[in-house]
Formats: C-alpha cells, sequence, structure tokens
C-alpha cells in the first residue's frame, strides 16, 4: 500500500497539472517519435526506434507513479489545524541554541518541500524532529555531525 501523502489546494493542483501535462502533451509526443523512428525503415537495427520506445517506457512509468500519488494524496484543510503543536502545514518558528539564529519553516508533505522559500518537509531531519512539538520545547535534531538543538519560539497556520 502507497503511502498517503497530505496537500494544501496549491500542492494538489500543481501534483494534477503535473500529470495532465505528462498524459496530454509528453505522452503524444513519445507516440510521434516512435512513429517516426518505425518510419525509418528496419526495426531491427534502428537506435532511434529502440530509444523512443525507452523514452515512452520511462515516461509512462513517470505517469503512473505520479497518478498513484496522486490517489494517495489527501487535501489538508487548513483551518481545521490544531496550532497548539507543530504538525503538517503549520510554520514554526525555531531558534538555534549554538548560533542563535532564527529561522520560521513550513512543514509540508515532501513533494512540496523548497527551502529556498521556507518549506521542508515532514520527512526531512529537521522536519521529523519538528513534528509534534509545542512552543518552549527543544527540538534535538540528529546531523551529521552531532545533534543540533532548536528552541520551538512559534507555530501558526
Amino acid at each position: 500500500m502507497s503511502k498517503i501523502s497530505y496537500y494544501t489546494a496549491e500542492g494538489l493542483k500543481k501534483l494534477r497539472d503535473e500529470v495532465n501535462q505528462l498524459k496530454d502533451v509528453e505522452r503524444p509526443k513519445a507516440s510521434q517519435a516512435i512513429a517516426e523512428a518505425r518510419d525509418k525503415g528496419d526495426l531491427s537495427e534502428n537506435a532511434e526506434y529502440d530509444a523512443a520506445k525507452e523514452a515512452q517506457g520511462l515516461l509512462e512509468l513517470k505517469i503512473s507513479k505520479m497518478e498513484a500519488t496522486l490517489s494517495n494524496a489527501r487535501l489538508i484543510d487548513e483551518s481545521q489545524l490544531d496550532t497548539s503543536k507543530a504538525l503538517i502545514h503549520s510554520f514554526v518558528k525555531i531558534k538555534n541554541q549554538t548560533n542563535g539564529a532564527e529561522m520560521t519553516y513550513k512543514l509540508v508533505a515532501q513533494s512540496e518541500a523548497d527551502l529556498k522559500s521556507g518549506k521542508i518537509s515532514v520527512d526531512s531531519p529537521i522536519g521529523k524532529g519538528l513534528l509534534g512539538k509545542s512552543i518552549g520545547d527543544v527540538a534535538e535534531i540528529q546531523v551529521p555531525n552531532g545533534t543540533m538543538k532548536f528552541d520551538i519560539i512559534e507555530i501558526s497556520r
């Protein structure tokens, strides 16, 4: 059984749009490439045909995986989420105990993670360490060079 993933309306729309792009645009392109290669003669010695068939197979695999993800996707009503604990789709403001740096992250599903925009996956080490914590708690997170400690300063939606 596949793992259930939780998405915002924006993240779910992005996933659906990507699946539709692959099915409606990329799939016909792959079929056209196969047809063009087939028209070039003997298939037993046609490397272009073999490459086009392989590319089509990889595309179908990608579509299949994304459709499985989509079938296990759940939309989260962010207005109903508890703000007393860090949960998926929470904004969590933390302070590094070592250097005093403050950061705010939004905890999101793996597919929505984007560190540049402050979205970290709940499957990442920091995301896992923050889940379930409350304001005032200390999150101890294992990293390759030891343990980092973060104070939970604020949790919001």
